[in-house]
């Protein structure tokens, strides 16, 4: 039975994440091991015992070979040995995966410690579900998304400086869709990276190439060089060549002539503000005449270092995108002349400001800066989208949203000029800004200023002003306006309802009324258009095809529909995905439309596994209990609400009788409750004094409620089993279609609909509260306050006055 991915990666983190505390490496170093042994499963799923296969696999060095290391003395040795050095060898990589020791008492501890931390190792990626034998890699199954969830975890855990060798892959993906890699239809088509890390933003432009693309990554960290050939071949490019060293100092692709080799796409997240960038070369003398017509960068800041060098490596026609610090746009001096002479040629297509804190290595804000050879001559301007505040906070970290991300790639794109978004600024206004190419000068993305009226509060009134920053909602609904306001004095006007009434007012209205079921309706079109789709899932179901369809489908079919943002609408469908559908999917996907129930065995104190019941993945149990079960169910909450009443009764008892000395107060425990052996003591003691039969009463009246309390209990614990017993037989009753109907209309479509839902009444929200607000604003004058307060100034003289004080 398949299980669920989500917990898969969870699982595989919390594993790797519980032996590294206990070894007590670094998350930066500890990476590299997990990787490794990652990447030995996965090889060797997919081409041992398989001739002419992209990787070969020699005997002797399978996955299986290594599992018979666990526990062997010379463990770390013998991986080294029998594994790793022949795989490599094989695959004409020696000296080129200087990844790790797994022999390194330093890092791994030596003795039982060494042997105890391999062995616990490699029995977390025995997991049966880590099977990569049928692994569909091109739509990202488990391995990718695996890799993925691993790669974020260990830059999140390697802290400032350490977490650099991975760039977050929304960012990856949004350089990929704004370079025209999709236009790319020949792998013979050249993508490189200069400063490549792990290899995931090459990975990810790769990803947007319709045919595939040629390769070329340079890597100054050996060990990382060696993930990022790794992180190739897990992903099917295991002819992608990634070289070492420092990229501005000895670059490594180079024509025959020495000059620097050009590509058609270049992508970069180089290391921010590198000082000392030019230790080793002359830069007024460079070789590959990087920096002639533009000017040196400075010694103690290497930006413009990499953003010349990828200028310098790209084709006449060539694009390419470079992650880079705020300040590139804007610092003066050496950066200042070399920025004039790059806008000058016309390279600069295009500037998206992203927001701060969203990079492993530092917090600081960055931007993409986009590079265009081609069509320079008809470039009038540069194209700027301000996308800083589009984000949500994910842990310690600023993380870009699935609405951010399509977003920014449809704005940029279609080059779609958006208010306090994006822009096109012509080269003209750049050079009368002295080719300072800071976003917010271009860009107001301010939000106005909610301005107090004193003549309103004077006079009484609400400011025309105030009303028209309303216009998208009296554009939908013309007439509500009239309902809710009428004429107060010139640019005033006065709400005509009482505050109370304003929600009913706007509720009822024919014109809101009319728009909800045109919002209503156009939630009904998409699922009437998607609903097969959701049917007719089968084993050879692409999942990120699947909801690609879905959600680009729903994003077109709520474009341009007034008061609600089309992208959020997206975003709520892609959280859904991503917490309950994508897992779902998965599993109908392998073992079809079956609502397979299994046993919860959970591990008590003590280590002995427990029993806690069943559970199905695929369905939960609410689902088929109130589709099927809804009577059987009910008798279980009657029960429920009737206990309920009784604790609050007894609890009501209690509150009123053991304060303060009551009656009762000597029928409670140490945790001042009343219970039946508390009660009955107190009872049998006083029983037969004729000065408490008032006590004595209380006490037969609680003891009665305690009594029914716990039979109640019981009823409802016989009728909860009883339930339960009836709901598994059903799930073993269900067909294929109830299966469906289970979950595509009770459990898919239900919750897509009630998130959207939220949207839609947000809307009404909005206008309620901010009517709301304005009228309570000015509802009063300051005479109407003058004389209010005269007032209350006069009943407090004339309660002074009869305590016989005098207030002068």
């Amino acid at each position: 039975m398949a299980i669920k991915k989500s917990e898969l990666y969870s699982s595989l983190w919390e594993s790797c994440n519980q032996l590294r505390s206990k070894g007590g490496m670094d998350a930066s170093q500890y990476k590299d091991y997990v990787l490794t042994m990652l990447f030995v499963k996965y090889v060797s799923d997919k081409y041992a015992n398989k001739t002419n296969s992209l990787i070969e696999i020699p005997q002797g060095a399978t996955f299986e070979d290594l599992v018979t290391l666990k526990g062997k003395p010379d463990i770390g040795e013998q991986i080294n040995k029998k594994i790793l050095i022949p795989l490599f060898a094989a695959n004409g990589l020696e000296g080129s995966m200087e990844l790790v020791d797994f022999d390194d008492d330093d890092k791994l501890g030596s003795g039982n410690d060494k042997i105890e931390l391999l062995s616990g190792l490699i029995a977390i990626f025995e997991n049966p579900a880590l099977n990569f034998k049928n692994n569909r890699a091109e739509d990202d199954d488990i391995l990718g998304d695996a890799y993925e969830f691993l790669m974020r975890h260990f830059a999140t855990e390697s802290g400032k400086s350490k977490g650099q060798f991975y760039t977050p892959s929304e960012v990856s993906r949004i350089m990929a869709k704004i370079i025209d890699v999709h236009k790319a239809d020949k792998p013979s088509f050249t993508v490189y990276d200069p400063t490549c890390g792990s290899g995931s933003l090459l990975l990810k432009v790769v990803d947007e190439a319709p045919k595939g693309l040629t390769i070329y990554g340079q890597e100054k960290d050996n060990a990382t060089k060696g993930l990022a050939i790794m992180n190739m071949w897990l992903h099917g490019n295991p002819e992608a060549n990634i070289q070492s060293k420092n990229t501005i100092t000895s670059p490594q692709f180079k024509e025959q002539d020495k000059s620097l080799r050009r590509f058609d796409f270049v992508v970069a997240n180089p290391p921010f503000s590198v000082k000392n960038w030019n230790s080793g070369i002359s830069a007024m003398n460079d070789e590959y005449n990087r920096f002639r017509g533009y000017g040196i960068p400075p010694e103690k800041n290497g930006d413009y270092a990499f953003l010349l060098h990828i200028i310098a490596s790209l084709k006449s026609t060539g694009k390419g995108a470079i992650i880079l610090p705020h300040g590139v746009l804007f610092r003066g001096n050496a950066e200042a002349e070399i920025r004039k002479n790059i806008i000058e040629r016309k390279y600069i297509k295009g500037i998206v400001g992203l927001p701060a804190n969203l990079f492993y290595g530092t917090g600081i804000p960055a931007c993409l800066i986009v590079i265009d050879k081609e069509n320079t001559e008809s470039r009038k301007g540069i194209f700027m989208i301000d996308a800083s505040k589009g984000y949500i906070k994910d842990g310690n970290k600023n993380r870009l949203r699935e609405q951010d991300i399509h977003k920014i790639v449809d704005v940029f794109n279609f080059q779609k000029e958006t208010n306090k978004f994006a822009r096109f600024v012509t080269f003209e206004e750049i050079e009368k800004n002295e080719y300072n190419l800071n976003i917010p000068r271009y860009i107001d993305t301010q939000e106005t200023e909610d301005i107090q009226d004193l003549f309103a509060h004077l006079n009484g009134g609400i400011p025309n002003r105030d009303i028209a920053e309303l216009q998208p909602f009296w554009e939908v609904y013309p007439n509500l306006q009239k309902a809710l306001f009428k004429k107060y004095s010139d640019n005033y006007l006065q709400l005509t309802i009482d505050h109370s009434e304003i929600k009913e007012t706007i509720f009822s209205h024919p014109e809101f009324k009319s728009y909800s079921e045109l919002l209503e309706k156009t939630y009904d079109i998409w699922k009437n258009k998607i609903y097969a789709s959701l049917t007719d899932i089968i084993s050879e179901t692409a999942p990120k095809k699947f909801i690609n369809k879905l959600s680009e489908s729903l994003l077109n079919d709520y474009k341009g529909k007034a008061l609600v943002d089309n992208y959020t609408i997206y975003q709520h469908l892609l959280d859904y995905w991503n917490e309950t559908m994508k897992d779902d999917v998965y599993m109908v996907v392998e073992d079809g439309w079956n609502a397979k129930v299994r046993r919860v065995i959970e591990k008590n104190a003590k280590g002995k596994e427990v029993d806690k019941g069943w559970t199905c993945d695929l369905i939960p149990k609410e689902f088929v209990i109130n589709r099927y079960l809804t009577r059987e169910q009910l008798a279980v909450q009657i029960k429920q609400a009737e206990l309920e009443l009784t604790q609050i009764e007894i609890t009501e008892i209690t509150e009123e009788y053991t304060a303060d000395e009551g009656l009762l107060v000597d029928a409670t425990n140490d945790s001042n409750k009343i219970t039946k052996a508390t009660a009955t003591k107190l009872l049998k003691e006083i029983k037969k004094d004729p000065t408490e039969k008032e006590t004595v009463v209380l006490l037969e009246k609680v003891l009665l409620l305690l009594e029914k309390e716990t039979l109640l209990k019981k009823e409802i614990k016989v009728l909860e089993i009883k339930l339960d017993e009836q709901t598994l037989k059903k799930y073993y009753e269900l067909t294929q279609a109830d299966v469906k109907t289970l979950v595509v209309d009770d459990k898919w479509l239900t919750a897509i609909k009630a998130r959207i839902q939220t949207e839609i009444d947000a809307i009404s929200q909005r206008l309620t509260g901010r009517v709301k607000e304005l009228a309570e604003r000015y509802e009063n004058t300051l005479d109407e306050l003058n004389k209010s307060t005269q007032e209350q100034e006069l009943k407090v003289a004339a309660h002074l006055q009869k305590m016989g004080l005098v207030w002068n």
